[in-house]
């Protein structure tokens, strides 16, 4: 499993300035370790090198003149109000609305961080080394505190970290075939659950602090695994035939989106009793899913793809999440809504499916050659995008007429002129 240090407020700085990116240690499964340091101290695992801990390898504030560095993680917090970004050099946090970046952290040796998690809009984040110079092992989770300017924990993995997912109260690490969550405040661990193969790190977790409810890949194919830990109840729920390449979760959890590896189709389930609820097409053709979201009230769905298009769908689903503006029981009445899946729906059973598919209600046209990741904005019918070339899109999309999105702001934010 893990080893785990928890350390001291009175401790040093991390990070060893060229820690060991090997993430093949030999820990011991199911050991954990508890370790409190003094000033100078060195801590280490079992069967792995001494780190040292040191003062002087942090850069922050404005950016000084040389290049834009390398993007390698670009991540929404857990309301979609700020984003977090892990380059070759540090990581960058920004808020959405008003767009802004509020600071940066350059490392000076190393310095790649390829992942990174905020817990809500506190100074607490988890931090993962990436790139070619990572500043942590790749194994390894740090627990960084903002306003102390250094990690104040650490949980140290038996193979190499692929995601983070923060709840205000659980911190959940995702390894390639094994799911680990941990209370976020001591770092105890409190379940662990093994997966599919899963490289790109597919997991999701709703943001209801009494109501937890993570989704991940299963132990079969196409298959979603679904914890809900208020209830203690699990469910599996065959959502496709071929490999999941996406998941997301209401803020309740009551609904969860899936793709395929086909991308053609996203499903929506009641993550209770495993119900398909809805279905709905992005295309024709195959495509990488990048990322889905759902919107706050839970009326809308978002989804990104290698195609270059952002989708918008409408959800016709009633669930009773706080905000919910949509009653139980009440129908579709918008008509581009209708107009999107009933227009053939007279010859359904006929002709293939494809043609009484229910299609997205709204489109926004992107540069294709980069990856995306979408969020609903704080803004009413709006949409937010990030890409991997450091693009910042704001667009505003018409819930009743429906068609192509219209762009209201564009950023780069890895430019230098976009820091506060």
């Amino acid at each position: 499993m893990a080893t785990l240090s928890a350390f001291s407020s009175s401790s040093p700085p991390w990070p060893n300035p060229n820690p060991n990116p090997n993430p093949n240690s030999d820990l011991p499964d199911h050991e954990e370790q508890s370790e409190r340091t003094e000033p100078g101290d060195v801590v280490s695992a079992p069967n792995s090198g001494p780190t040292q801990y040191v003062n002087h390898n942090i850069r922050d504030g404005r950016p000084s003149p040389s290049s834009i560095p390398t993007l390698l993680n670009v991540s929404f917090n857990q309301d979609y109000g700020c984003f977090a970004t892990g380059t070759d050099r540090g990581f960058r946090v920004y808020t959405c609305d008003p767009f802004r970046e509020i600071f940066r952290r350059d490392f000076d040796r190393g310095g790649g961080i390829g992942v990174v998690e905020m817990r809500s809009v506190t100074n607490l984040m988890a931090l993962v080394g990436g790139g070619s110079d990572p500043q942590y092992p790749l194994n390894k989770v740090m627990i960084w505190d903002d306003f102390e300017s250094r990690c104040i924990g650490e949980l140290s993995m038996r193979s190499e970290v692929r995601a983070v997912r923060i709840q205000l109260n659980r911190i959940v690490v995702v390894l390639e075939q094994k799911i680990f969550v941990y209370n976020f405040d001591d770092l105890k661990p409190l379940h662990q659950m093994e997966t599919i193969p899963n490289p790109k790190g597919h997991c999701a977790v709703s943001q209801v602090a009494d109501s937890i409810v993570l989704a991940c890949p299963g132990l079969q194919k196409g298959q979603v695994r679904v914890e809900h830990y208020a209830s203690k109840r699990t469910k599996f729920i065959m959502a496709h035939e071929s490999r999941i390449a996406s998941i997301a979760l209401t803020m309740d959890g009551q609904l969860l989106a899936t793709a395929s590896s086909k991308g053609t189709l996203v499903r929506i389930f009641n993550t209770m009793d495993g119900v398909l609820l809805q279905e709905v097409r992005r295309g024709a053709d195959r495509a990488d899913i990048y990322s889905m979201a759902f919107s706050p009230t839970a009326q809308w769905l978002a989804v990104s793809s290698d195609k270059g298009t952002v989708h918008v769908f409408s959800l016709k689903v009633n669930v009773s999440s706080p905000g919910n503006d949509r009653s139980p029981g009440a129908s579709n009445s918008n008509p581009v809504v209708a107009s999107s899946s009933s227009s053939l729906s007279f010859i359904k059973g006929v002709l293939p499916k494809y043609f009484s598919s229910e299609w997205s209600v709204a489109q926004f046209r992107l540069p294709e050659g980069s990856q995306y990741i979408v969020a609903f904005g704080h803004q009413k019918n709006t949409v937010v995008i990030l890409g991997m070339d450091g693009s910042f899109y704001r667009c505003q999309f018409d819930p009743v007429n429906g068609g192509e999105m219209i762009q209201l702001e564009y950023h780069n934010f890895l430019k230098p002129e976009n820091v506060m």
